[in-house]
């Protein structure tokens, strides 16, 4: 048994669906039992507005099951499927074919299998690029993106992603017209969002360097679009997830940010309306459940986000209706791991919990619960207040100097101090081994307020590696046990590149490092990734440089596993202990 994912909640609110070890379950919710419905291995699966049908992926194969009998039935497809979706309605069921090359989107139902839209052997028309249909397209996952179509509310349209040398917008009738959907793609190239339920379409698009962004909404019967709000930022647009999105009263939600008159904040608007207080970071938007007393056009929203404490994960209800007493945030729960919050009608899923009116169902589950072990020590240090945590060896006597350990992570837009029990398990395997581990969220990281994430603007190198240090002499302060002389650093991909270099740029500071398939040159990173952070390649080739690892010298001190640059030691390859072995050569 494992640990419920991939939940959906009827808008009925009468079955949540989910996957438990690659099994297709559902939960009745009037009688409160878990039932399964697909044997594994389910790939993927996705269902209808009210959860009734589901669209179930095996092996390429594709499948229908029906919620309610618990029937299931295979379902003929013109090749393999990926993605496969039922209309919200659940009559059809789209899906796409050749998801790895010249993809092309397919609806079956009632009247057959049909190709909707797909131009295989057309790449001449685009310069040679493959073009594809209903993919997410370059850079989307960048953005957070990872669909690339979607169901109109009432069944009857697709809005679809082409993709060739550049990405667009197309609106697909199933009696085959279709319409092109209109705006500056040569001033905002980047799709970022997109969300299509009631209402029309809304879209967020962005400027190729992302300080400037449009949320527009899409006429289905046109094309055409109509700017809702902007979004700007001198160093780059950060859209929430989960917005934009209608309320039922008509309005649109927009996510953004608030950097003056005493905000620092990530906010969500309602029609330029302020939905949130200052104090909370948001992360991502879930949906809506009904408010108890309230008006039906004016649910809560159910947001993920942080309420003070950047380590902390909560489930927080927001108020819509705007009161004399300015905005109203509850807190609901916290989330652990990978949990992601999950609304539909009046039910609401966190983790392995279901709300349901004054109901409180847990789905089974093989998380284990919080162990006896001992919990990093949470500190905020410097006069920049950055987050740290230390973690010390099992049964660690004080006055015991002990050498340090750094983690770095997977690098900047990672958060490395939590309070949930999962993310310190590898971590306690290197403080058991006899390091007292330290993890700081150095400017560049998410979840303290924008200016503390963009800080890093042009000079992201020079500024975590900084924040490090002063982290390190402020920790000591507070924890003699730490030998600072003796201090390794942690880290794979970004987090690689940065802990290597803090070994060539700060080796009064940190003196040896594991550098886990570290970047080393920014071409490697995709485009949106590098210009947020270094900003135009073209107008700033010495920002490039000065965080080039290849330019940066060479040093024995550290060991690159799974690259190679002349002048430092690697390998393939590396257990942890070989890592700590090496680690460990003072």
């Amino acid at each position: 048994m494992e640990h419920p994912y991939a939940v959906t909640v009827g808008a009925d609110g009468a079955r949540v669906v989910f996957l438990r070890s690659s099994e297709l379950w559902q939960l009745d919710l009037p009688a409160g039992v878990e039932r399964r419905v697909v044997d594994g291995p389910v790939g993927s699966y996705a269902t209808d507005r009210d959860a009734r049908v589901a669209a179930v992926i095996r092996g390429g194969r594709l499948f229908r099951a029906d919620l309610v009998t618990g029937a299931v039935t295979g379902v003929p497809a013109a090749g393999p499927a990926f993605d496969a979706r039922p209309d919200p309605l659940g009559g059809s069921i789209g899906y796409i074919t050749d998801p790895d090359g010249a993809a092309s989107l397919h609806v079956t139902g009632p009247e057959g299998d049909r190709l909707l839209a797909g131009e295989p052997g057309n790449a001449w028309r685009e310069h040679g690029g493959t073009i594809s249909w209903g993919m997410p397209g370059a850079y989307a996952s960048e953005f957070g993106r990872t669909r690339g179509w979607w169901w109109s509310p009432d069944g009857t349209q697709i809005l679809a992603v082409r993709s060739a040398r550049t990405v667009s917008l197309h609106l697909l009738d199933l009696d085959y017209g279709w319409v092109d959907v209109h705006w500056d793609r040569e001033t905002y190239p980047h799709l970022a969002q997109v969300r299509w339920v009631g209402g029309g379409p809304l879209i967020t698009v962005l400027r190729r360097m992302q300080q400037h962004g449009l949320v527009l909404s899409i006429d289905p019967r046109t094309g055409e679009t109509q700017v809702h709000a902007e979004l700007a930022d001198a160093r780059w647009v950060e859209p929430i997830p989960g917005t934009p999105r209608h309320l039922p009263d008509g309005r649109v939600l927009v996510g953004g940010e608030l950097a003056h008159d005493g905000f620092d904040a990530r906010c969500l608007f309602a029609d330029g309306s302020l939905l949130t207080p200052p104090g909370l970071y948001v992360r991502r938007v879930a949906g809506t459940l009904p408010r108890s007393g309230g008006p039906a056009g004016a649910p809560d929203l159910i947001v993920e986000g942080s309420m003070g404490d950047p380590a902390v994960r909560e489930v927080l209800r927001v108020r819509t209706s705007l009161g004399g007493g300015g905005p109203e945030v509850t807190r609901v729960a916290v989330l652990t791991g990978d949990d992601r919050v999950t609304v539909g009608g009046d039910v609401m899923v966190a983790g392995n919990r279901v709300w349901h009116g004054d109901r409180v169902i847990t789905l089974r589950s093989d998380r284990p619960g919080p162990s006896g072990r001992p919990a990093p020590a949470f500190e905020r240090v410097t006069d920049r207040r950055l987050p740290a945590a230390v973690l010390y060896p099992t049964g660690h006597v004080g006055g015991t100097r002990l050498p340090v350990l750094v983690t770095l992570g997977d690098g900047p837009g990672h958060q490395q101090v939590l309070a949930d029990p999962g993310t310190w398990v590898e971590r306690r395997r290197f403080a058991d081994s006899g390091f007292a581990v330290v993890s700081v969220d150095s400017r560049g990281t998410p979840g303290v307020a924008p200016s503390f994430e963009k800080a890093v603007h042009r000079r992201l190198a020079d500024v975590v590696l900084s924040d490090h240090a002063d982290a390190l002499l402020a920790l000591h302060g507070k924890h003699p046990d730490l030998d600072l002389g003796r201090v390794a650093v942690l880290g794979a991909g970004l987090g690689g590149w940065l802990a290597a270099l803090a070994v060539l740029r700060r080796p009064e500071v940190f003196h040896r490092a594991v550098a886990r398939r570290p970047v080393t040159d920014w071409s490697q990173v995709p485009a949106p990734v590098a210009e947020r952070y270094l900003g135009d390649r073209a107008d700033s080739p010495d920002v490039y440089s000065h965080h080039s690892l290849r330019e940066a010298g060479s040093s024995p001190d550290v060991l690159l596993v799974g690259a190679e640059l002349d002048g430092f030691r690697s390998c393939p390859a590396a257990t942890l202990e070989e890592e700590l072995t090496f680690l460990k050569e003072w």
